[in-house]
Order: C-alpha cells, then sequence, then structure tokens
C-alpha cells in the first residue's frame, strides 16, 4: 500500500512517509494510491467485531505488515485506547424518535480526536524509536484538535508539539485543556484571530522546504493521513450498530450523519462508501456553510468572513479535505485537482465543473443549521431524553428530527456536552460536569501570545529553533 499526493507532484510514500509529512510536499494531501473494496462477506464478519479490533482490521488494509507486523499493530492500538472511560472506547445511544447518537467523545479530552489521535501517537513513537529520530509537530486548532494531539503526545522526548489556538473562538474548557498542560515538550500559542488565520503561518512554515527538513515538521490536523485512516471506523461501526439487519442481499443502506468543520470525518466517510460500505453520507454544518453550498449550488467559494457559531469547532472556512473528496470522485486525476485547487486558493472562490458537481451531491447529502435549530434540538432531545447533546451533535441531531422517514441513521456525536456549558445554558439546561474539567480552573496554565499585526510566522520559526538549540 502507498501514498500519493492529491496534486501528483511527489512520488509515492509509505504510511511512514505520509504519517510524518502533513502536507505532500508539492501542496496536496495523501491519499491511498488505491481504496480496498470489501465484498458482503467480509463486511458481515466484520458486523461482529468491537469498535478496537474494527480499527486493527481496518489499519492492517492501509499499513502493511513488513512495515508494522500486525501482532506490533494490534498492541500500538490496544496501548491507544487504554486511558478511554468507556469500556467499548466508543457508545451508541439509542434514544426516542429514531435517534441513534454514536458517543465518539469517551477519551481523555471528551471529544472525537481522541480515538484517532491517541492512535496516531502510538504510530507515531513506534517510528521515532525505531529510526531514533525527533519530530517538530504544528497544530491550528478549531477547539478539539489542540488538547488532543498534546495529549498524544505529552511528555515524550522525541516529539514537540506547538499548537495555535484561536483566542475566543475556543470554549474556556477547550483553551484551558490545552494550556494546563505543563510539559517541556507542549507548546501553546494563544492567537488574536480566527480558525483560518491561524492555518496560514503553519502553511508557511511547511512551505519553506528547508525548514520544515532541517526540523522534521509535522501536522496532526486531519491533513495527517493517519487520521482519516482511523476515522474510517466510525462509519463501519456506526453501520454495523445501526443496521438492520445483514441477511439481505445486496446489504441495507444506513445514512451517517457527520458534523462537518474541516472535513476529516466526512472524508472518511468517503472512503468507507469507495470500500464497498452501503452509507449514505449527510454532512451537516452551522451558519459557516461553504460544504453544504459547494454540495447543493458548486460553490466552493469563501464567505466575507468566519461566523461565531455554539458550534465553534466547525466555525471554518476553508474545509481542507474537501480536495480529498474531489480527488477520490475525480477518480484520483491529481492534474485536475490541482487545477481546481490552484484556482481556489487564487481567488477564495471555484464553480465546481458540472460533472464534479453532479458526482458530489450524488455522493453527500448536506444541510446547514443555525444557532436557533441547534438549541431547539438540544432542548428537545433533553425533553424526550433527558440526554445532553453537545451543540456539534446537535447539529446532526436537527437533521434528524427535520427528516419524516424511518431511514435507519446514526448521528455521529463529536464531543460531549460537558465541554459547551455556555451553549448549554443558552438552551436553558443545566450542564453536568465531570470533576476532571472541573480541576482545570484552578490549575496552573501556560501560553504564549500572538497578536493581531505580530508575525505570527517568525514568532513561530524563533520559537523552534530556539527549542532545536535546547536539544
Amino acid at each position: 500500500m502507498e501514498y500519493v499526493s492529491t496534486r501528483g507532484g511527489v512520488g509515492p510514500v509509505d504510511f511512514e512517509g505520509a504519517l510524518f509529512s502533513g502536507y505532500a510536499p508539492d501542496g496536496g494531501l495523501f491519499m491511498p494510491q488505491r481504496i480496498p473494496l470489501l465484498d458482503g462477506d467480509t463486511l458481515r464478519r466484520w458486523s461482529c467485531l468491537s469498535y478496537p479490533e474494527l480499527v486493527k482490521e481496518l489499519c492492517s488494509l492501509f499499513i502493511t505488515a513488513e512495515l508494522v507486523p500486525r501482532s506490533t499493530l494490534n498492541d500500538l492500538i490496544d496501548k491507544a485506547f487504554s486511558r478511554f472511560r468507556h469500556k467499548d472506547v466508543v457508545h451508541l445511544s439509542r434514544l426516542k424518535d429514531g435517534l441513534n447518537v454514536l458517543e465518539l467523545w469517551h477519551g481523555v479530552t471528551y471529544a472525537f480526536k481522541d480515538l484517532s489521535l491517541s492512535c496516531t501517537g502510538q504510530f507515531l513513537q513506534y517510528f521515532l524509536e525505531k529510526r531514533q529520530k525527533h519530530v517538530t509537530i504544528l497544530v491550528g486548532t478549531s477547539g478539539d484538535t489542540g488538547s488532543s494531539a498534546i495529549e498524544s503526545v505529552r511528555g515524550q522526548k522525541n516529539m514537540d508539539i506547538f499548537v495555535l489556538l484561536p483566542k475566543g473562538f475556543c470554549t474556556q474548557i477547550q483553551e484551558l485543556q490545552m494550556t494546563t498542560v505543563i510539559e517541556d515538550n507542549v507548546h501553546v500559542f494563544a492567537a488574536h484571530g480566527n480558525s483560518d488565520e491561524i492555518d496560514e503561518p503553519i502553511k508557511e512554515l511547511f512551505a519553506d522546504v528547508d525548514f520544515a527538513r532541517k526540523h522534521n515538521l509535522m501536522s496532526l490536523n486531519s491533513v495527517n493521513w493517519s487520521r482519516i485512516m482511523v476515522q474510517i471506523a466510525h462509519h463501519f461501526y456506526a453501520y454495523f450498530q445501526c443496521a438492520p439487519s445483514l441477511d439481505s442481499t445486496p446489504l441495507p443502506v444506513v445514512e451517517i450523519v457527520v458534523p462537518t468543520g474541516g472535513g476529516g470525518n466526512i472524508t472518511a466517510g468517503c472512503i468507507a462508501q469507495k470500500m464497498g460500505l452501503p452509507i449514505r453520507l449527510v454532512a451537516v454544518v452551522n451558519s459557516n456553510d461553504i460544504i453544504h453550498r459547494t454540495v447543493q449550488h458548486g460553490d466552493f467559494s469563501l464567505a466575507e468572513s468566519v461566523k461565531a457559531t455554539l458550534a465553534s469547532a466547525m466555525d471554518i472556512q476553508e474545509p481542507y479535505n474537501v480536495e480529498r473528496i474531489l480527488w477520490l470522485l475525480l477518480g484520483s486525476d491529481s492534474h485536475l485537482t490541482k487545477t481546481l485547487m490552484e484556482r481556489f486558493s487564487a481567488s477564495g472562490s471555484l464553480k465546481l465543473p458540472e460533472d464534479v458537481h453532479r458526482k458530489l451531491s450524488g455522493t453527500l447529502r448536506s444541510c446547514s443549521v443555525s444557532d436557533e435549530d441547534i438549541v431547539r434540538a438540544m432542548q428537545r432531545c433533553w425533553e424526550e431524553n433527558r440526554y445532553l447533546l453537545c451543540p456539534h451533535s446537535a447539529v446532526a441531531a436537527h437533521y434528524h428530527y427535520s427528516q419524516p422517514d424511518g431511514t435507519p441513521r446514526c448521528c455521529l456525536a463529536p464531543a460531549s456536552a460537558a465541554k459547551f456549558q455556555d451553549a448549554l445554558l443558552r438552551a436553558g439546561l443545566v450542564p453536568q460536569i465531570p470533576p476532571e474539567i472541573t480541576a482545570l480552573a484552578a490549575m496552573e496554565t501556560r501560553s504564549t501570545p500572538l497578536e493581531q499585526g505580530q508575525d505570527w510566522t517568525q514568532a513561530l520559526r524563533e520559537r523552534i529553533e530556539a527549542m532545536a538549540q535546547r536539544r
């Protein structure tokens, strides 16, 4: 199994090469050269597997045994999930009116990103110890990625992690989960800008090829293939939990509703479809609706500004994983993918060719949800089930409540409601706060401010250079 760039400018690399790269050197994103196709018998056999066992089976398709022996791979994944609070790692709550909520948030930071990042952290450590290497990890976060990434590598001697968070755009809990980690290898920057603005200095440093090579720069955002790979398991597990029966041929279709920001989870769903999983995907977004406009009208263009919403981790205007989805739809045509993405980068606007838009709208459905819709979904779910949804999960629940049919459906729940107290209070609900989260407020914090007008790229560059000299 080899990996190629969506823009076709670099030769194939193995999983290790894709893991340590983040963006490909030509500006594209790594994808498997071929997508494995599973038959009905395999799907039926897998339907009895636990979530961790599914992750192992899926990862073994994308990581060769020559690179990581299967027994070692299994051990790494078991270790990755050892800190999860739920015995099943993820859990499906079956609620009234056919609302199925797949809780992906039972990890250390109460967010779905713990699932893929805990595995990715183990894969990194395995290769770094084997190669006696050091890496510098750069992460921009809209809320949950930063804390999950920090937890996956904190205290490791062969990794330094630099996290940029958008000051004022995260919840207080999300920010504290990053700034309270006092470790020599953890460096948090509080930038006075939005989620898209903090991505720019990271892109600039990766584009400086000599600097990136000198410091072994890599990313743990969902540009990293490893995260997408693990997230494919969400869709398989959701399908097996919610499919009415696997005795029929063809297998029944289940609709998977995916709260969507940067597009990593929805990309994983598109790959699961390509692998033969009979799912119908719905990308649900908040008022930052670029993906919705792209699916509905082929209008992949930036709005004037990012809108602050209750579902703050989805307040994103440039969902970079759309590039991966386009590459899949274009039949791995890297030349056309490159042309389309460069056109978007140059102008901030792209009208999809008609045939590409037709393929996209045939692959995905979409829905845009307002803050008022989010509040109503949170209230209804509590009234009917005494079950608290986070605002991102409520985006998916709103879509479910708006559908009159009885289609088998699973809503992915990316975070615990405990992380979003302000949204709960706005809905007139009482937060239920775990003691680990309550304790954050009394802990020491550490971060470096990045002000508007300051050269953020240079500030990062100088800190990375300083850390390298101390090693």
